[in-house]
């Protein structure tokens, strides 16, 4: 009998996958790939030189790890990289977002335990129309 946690790990991501995600577009540089995301967001806490807390949400885009394949095999994600995602239906708004976060915390992690699935911390950069 194997892992009884990571067979429901298993479980549980393809549903968050099958019935939670949308399709988004994922791009660094001239190389980009559509794959499909869940949207979650991460509050993050920094305090100034003064001592007063700031606090910043990340638009957060949960991919599978496998699915990051730009061409020459999976990737991590990099600050600077970008996720770009369409609203409203054909012909809609493209929101983009660049991968990163505030202060020295870093751009991903991975969601659960197994390393599947990332959690890409991103900000609004622009959107297209």
């Amino acid at each position: 009998m194997g892992d009884l946690l990571e067979q429901g790990a298993v479980f549980l991501d393809d549903q968050r996958h099958r019935h939670m995600s949308r399709s988004v577009v994922y791009r660094r540089g001239a190389d980009e790939k559509e794959v499909q995301a869940t949207i979650g967001r991460t509050e993050f806490e920094q305090a100034d030189e003064g001592g007063l807390i700031h606090r910043v949400e990340s638009r957060d885009f949960l991919i599978r790890a496998a699915d990051l394949d730009l061409g020459s095999g999976p990737i991590q994600p990099r600050a600077g990289d970008q996720v770009r995602e369409q609203v409203g239906g054909v012909g809609g708004q493209v929101l983009v977002y660049e991968v990163n976060a505030p202060g020295e915390q870093p751009p991903w992690r991975y969601s659960d335990p197994y390393r599947r699935t990332f959690r890409i911390h991103t900000k609004h950069i622009g959107t297209e129309t």
